[in-house]
């Protein structure tokens, strides 16, 4: 497996490849992470796994300088699965200057993740960009599991006409439904057995959307209350639509239930895709 860190190097490396995969990740690869490169594999001759943690999409108060940063250890675990390139470039290298251009995005950015991380997806997408122009694939492949983030990053390659296919990845879950996250290691033993609840009230959501019930809002508020009464502070649990993560319309049909809440000083989200009746 190579490792290249710089922007010159890469497109050289790449220039006579005629099909590319990118998985772009911040390091501190787990499971979820692995499956993506499988994934990618599968679609391409070349694999590159950047590995980049981006200062723009971190808010004021949140945990930028001490996000786990693993690289030996990452660079292992992708060789092992057969990986190609591992880009990872510094933050010099990245913003040679400050940067001053930046992606600007719809409304729904501002909501739910947006609405309690604002900037948050200003900045994903605008790193998001600068590493497509940097490898210049023709596939990318982002998990479900930041599934407004994956929303995103679809309609700005639809909007920019990007020659670029989104693959989409299911979450991969620890035995006992978690999951995989990251921030996960920062959970107390006692904390890391409640964090299943997360996913327990976004499948009593699910249930109830199976059953025919379009009360939304109600649903919402329940799910909430259940995960408040067990200690957690909750900024969301909602059902939106699957195609641009909005308020469901009557006519439709394809959902998604997502949460975030926070369980003692660790932030947790997850989703859940439903086709309702």
């Amino acid at each position: 497996m190579e490792v290249i860190k710089t922007v010159a190097e890469l497109r050289e490396r790449l220039k006579r490849e005629p099909q590319v995969a990118c998985v772009p990740t911040m390091g501190n690869i787990h499971d979820g992470h692995l499956s993506l490169v499988r994934i990618a594999r599968g679609l391409a001759p070349v694999t590159v796994t950047t590995i980049f943690v981006n200062r723009l999409q971190f808010g004021q108060g949140e945990d930028f300088e001490k996000y786990p940063r693993t690289f030996e250890d990452d660079c292992t675990k992708l060789a092992a699965e057969g990986n190609t390139i591992v880009w990872a470039p510094d933050e010099k290298e990245m913003y040679p200057e400050p940067q001053t251009f930046y992606v600007d995005l719809p409304k729904v950015a501002n909501k739910l993740e947006g609405r309690f991380r604002p900037g948050h997806f200003r900045g994903m997408a605008t790193v998001v960009l600068k590493l497509f122009n940097s490898v210049q694939p023709q596939i990318a492949v982002f998990g479900k599991k930041d599934y407004q983030q994956l929303a995103i990053v679809r309609q700005m390659v639809d909007q920019f006409a990007l020659p670029i296919k989104i693959v989409p990845a299911e979450t991969v879950r620890a035995d006992d439904g978690l999951a995989l996250s990251s921030r996960n290691r920062y959970l107390s033993a006692q904390e890391r057995k409640e964090a299943t609840r997360l996913r327990e009230a976004i499948l009593g959501v699910r249930d109830a959307v199976l059953s025919g019930d379009r009360n939304f809002i109600a649903m919402e508020y329940a799910a909430g209350a259940l995960l408040a009464r067990h200690g957690w502070s909750v900024d969301y649990v909602v059902v939106r639509n699957q195609r641009a993560v909005l308020r469901p319309e009557p006519h439709d049909k394809a959902l998604v239930i997502l949460g975030a809440a926070k369980l003692g000083q660790t932030r947790l989200i997850d989703n859940l895709e439903v086709q309702a009746p």
